[in-house]
């Protein structure tokens, strides 16, 4: 029977398709299901034509709809095509006629090349071409590209390379998988880091055998494609996908983050991470789909993150994926937080940030200590529960690295004297920190034994030692207890911590993901110049810079637009009008995020843009997901989520970086450069949102983050 699969380059296409464009697919999908393939060449409806002109038979073209083709892979044997892109028709003629199609020898998967393309650049860049020893991969051996999957075609081609921008030149037009092994190789990546990171991860259960790969069994090779072709096997689950494209994709496990997520076990914690848009919140609800589906009879899972906005998202996500309310019913969905509050039986109360100030200025008058609240509050956060010192003799004897104030073994114990004063205090006013309660949450955990059989955590990189010890008590240390996504580049908070030293060790169990399925390349470069404080071109001297970890979009499209405005009232304005035109391009309001620094400045948004005749509402934890309208919400609150489009207002000087979270480097200077790089990230988190479209603005003078950037 044959069967119609979808290249994931198709995929990235699906919000952009008009209605009758996605009918068109389903359509065509669905006589691939139910017709012979002798029915199949003579449907009149289909139009299943070969191309006079085409580099390879195997590329031909169907009808979608009307003045719309679809190119397909349309291999001599076997019951298996392909739907690689779906054009106008012009354009998918000119494009089908110039691809060709292969079957890579060390991934045993299929490759599609812009053969006529490569073919016109390559004599061209040979007759400018320095000698062999000076050009880009002179280092690198021929018995190495073949290793990492660069065949012969691409090796030729590849030799001929002076520099990087001559790649970009070229990797349009590569096979995607040989494609991203030259970028790497290029950033400067080891030739056992390419295997390791890249091409291990991407090979067939079937490229460990020492069968030799048929180079004309497409058939095979197309199920072996497991990092580019999707197969989808119910009509129900084509519609879904077609008919709420961008709802879809918010939970679209690419095929290359499968093994991850549905891995059958791993013999203790393991931890994914990735940049912005790789797909750890996606991998990490598969993974509880994955879990789930194993649970024992009373078993428990937490799925857990740091903020209430992603929560909610979580929710939203794991209800999609699994329509068992009863299964569902067995995951807890909460904070690290309110798990800790919802651990302890006492009504205590949490204290909130405000009051912390005055709090520490009560306790450091009754002691008689002479320094900053604000020293005390983060001695206390940094050192003292961090390391879970618990007496004066530990406090004396603790390392404090990463603190840039020296504070002499003879002054610790007025430091612990206040300590204790202020830890004395909110226990006599029934009032806790968020991390005391954490705290004390882990101890009665340890006392009482483990609540849950299975945890998984997203967003792991903000998460305190605290809330770690919470969590590793949460569950017994045994296979599959924790499951970690995060990314250390978007750390908004200042808790940089060693799981290992946490007795949560991930060695041999850690994978990282490279490639951003999510933003734009121009939107991911745009973003991480603010986050390193230098123009992107700047950066591609800087092939190692340890902030780009070699992430690599899968989309291309238009780069971010920025405006300066002269007042708020303009600024607002301009968002306005901005956000008009993007929903009348047909982009739905629901598929729209606002991001500001401030609660204040979200709440003026979105009056402005309800009286504008356009539906918004504010980023709440409880804020219905399935009403079709702009989010409005703080920069923090935006972490985990993504949106089509992407309106960043309010970023001028004063508000990022927000003076109030930045400790003066003369009080403590590492402080102070931890606390500008959370406000970089704070920045960096909130465009890298953004998938199709981003927008950033401000009044009077830019944040100084998009004037270092080069962005202004």
């Amino acid at each position: 029977m044959p069967h119609l699969a979808f290249d994931i380059a198709f995929c990235a296409q699906l919000s952009k398709l008009q209605g009758p464009v996605r009918q068109g697919v389903f359509d065509a999908w669905e006589k691939f299901e139910r017709l012979t393939l002798d029915q199949l060449f003579k449907d009149p409806g289909l139009k299943l034509e070969s191309l006079k002109q085409a580099r390879d038979p195997h590329i031909r073209t169907i009808r979608i709809a009307q003045g719309t083709r679809g190119v397909v892979l349309a291999p001599a044997s076997g019951q298996t095509y392909v739907l690689l892109r779906v054009m106008p028709h012009d354009k998918a003629i000119a494009w089908a006629v110039k691809q060709t199609a292969s079957i890579n020898t060390v991934t045993r998967a299929v490759e599609i090349r812009d053969i006529e393309v490569l073919d016109q650049l390559t004599p061209a860049y040979e007759r400018i071409a320095p000698a062999p020893d000076q050009r880009l991969f002179a280092k690198i051996s021929d018995g190495d590209m073949a290793a990492l999957g660069i065949d012969g075609t691409t090796l030729r081609q590849a030799r001929v390379l002076t520099n990087q921008e001559q790649l970009e030149v070229f990797a349009p037009h590569f096979p995607q998988d040989q494609r991203e092994v030259l970028e790497y190789l290029a950033s400067g990546f080891t030739v056992e880091e390419v295997w390791r990171d890249l091409v291990s991860v991407s090979l067939a259960p079937t490229a460990h055998t020492a069968e030799p790969v048929d180079p004309k069994d497409y058939d095979a090779a197309i199920r072996a494609t497991s990092t580019r072709i999707a197969f989808v096997t119910a009509s129900d689950e084509l519609r879904e996908i077609l008919e709420k494209p961008f709802a879809a994709w918010r939970i679209f496990l690419h095929p290359s983050q499968h093994k991850m997520a549905y891995r059958a076990s791993y013999s203790g914690p393991a931890q994914v991470t990735g940049g912005p848009g790789t797909g750890k919140t996606v991998v990490a609800l598969h993974r509880v789909r994955h879990l789930l589906r194993h649970l024992r009879d009373g078993d428990r899972i937490l799925l857990t993150t740091y903020t209430n906005a992603l929560v909610a998202a979580l929710r939203s996500g794991l209800a999609s994926l699994v329509e068992d309310a009863d299964l569902r019913a067995r995951v807890d969905v909460m904070t690290v937080d309110a798990f800790a509050g919802r651990t302890l039986s006492t009504a205590r109360k949490p204290l909130h940030g405000g009051e912390e100030q005055t709090r520490w200025e009560q306790a450091a008058r009754a002691t008689g200590f002479t320094g900053t609240a604000q020293f005390l509050a983060q001695e206390y956060k940094h050192v003292v529960l961090a390391q879970n010192l618990r007496t004066l003799q530990e406090y004396e004897a603790a390392e404090r690295k990463g603190r840039g104030s020296a504070l002499p073994v003879a002054e610790r114990a007025l430091v612990w004297r206040t300590v204790e004063q202020f830890t004395g205090r909110l226990a006599a006013d029934g009032l806790r920190t968020y991390l005391g309660t954490c705290a004390e949450a882990a101890d009665k955990l340890r006392a009482d034994g483990p609540r849950y059989r299975h945890i998984v955590v997203d967003e792991a990189q903000d998460l305190h030692p605290a809330q770690w010890r919470l969590l590793r008590a949460a569950a017994p240390a045994r296979p599959d207890d924790l499951f970690i996504a995060g990314d250390p580049h978007q750390r908004i908070y200042d808790s940089k911590v060693s799981l290992k030293a946490l007795d949560i060790n991930v060695a041999g169990r850690s994978t990282k993901m490279r490639k951003n399925y999510r933003s734009t390349h121009e939107i991911l470069s745009w973003s991480t110049a603010l986050l390193v404080g230098r123009p992107f071109e700047q950066l591609a001297d800087d092939a190692r810079n340890e902030t780009l970890l070699g992430y690599r979009s899968a989309l291309h499209g238009n780069g971010p637009e920025v405006h300066a405005a002269a007042s708020e009232e303009g600024e607002l304005d301009a968002l306005v009008e901005r956000v008009r035109r993007w929903v009348g391009g047909g982009i739905p309001p629901g598929d729209i995020g606002v991001s500001a620094r401030f609660n204040k400045t979200c709440d003026q948004a979105a009056d402005r843009l309800r009286a504008a005749g356009l539906p918004a509402v504010r980023l709440r934890a409880n804020a219905p997901d399935e009403v079709d309208a702009v989010r409005v919400g703080t920069m923090h609150s935006f972490k985990g989520l993504e949106f089509r489009c992407v309106a960043v207002i309010g970023a001028h000087d004063g508000a990022v970086p927000y003076p109030g979270a930045i400790t003066s480097a003369d009080v403590d200077r590492l402080q102070y450069e931890a606390d500008m790089t959370a406000e970089r990230c704070l920045l960096f988190v909130a465009c890298t949102r953004a998938r199709d479209g981003l927008y950033v603005s401000w009044r009077g003078t830019p944040s100084p983050f998009l004037t270092d950037a080069g962005a202004v």
